[in-house]
């Protein structure tokens, strides 16, 4: 199961609070969640932010992907090392250039 580390929002609207989870990552953002790691109160100056630190580097020890809003706010926040970012979506490969049809030369 590949888990992510990400932000979970609630509050009302306007009054937005986050939860700081780990989830498998194929989940909603809402969806149901593995362990409440933390939370985030961004309508507070300055904001607040709450992170179990021993849970955080349990889960990116056993290969957890912070994502990049996450990644984001411990860069700002300085609170906890960064680890590596969850996989965003993948480019197609770029298609070859069709092969050209020999045509009959006549003479």
């Amino acid at each position: 199961m590949a888990v992510t580390i990400r932000l979970m929002r609630f509050g009302k609207r306007h009054y937005p609070t986050y939860r700081i989870v780990a989830l498998d990552k194929r989940r909603k953002r809402d969806g149901s969640y593995i362990e409440k790691i933390g939370t985030y109160n961004p309508m507070l100056t300055p904001a607040l932010i709450e992170i179990n630190e021993e849970r955080m580097g349990y889960w990116t020890k056993n290969g957890a992907l912070i994502s990049e809003g996450m990644r984001k706010l411990l860069k700002k926040s300085q609170k906890a090392a960064v680890a590596p970012v969850a996989a965003t979506k993948k480019e197609a490969p770029k298609a070859k250039a069709p092969a050209k049809k020999a045509t009959k030369k006549s003479a």
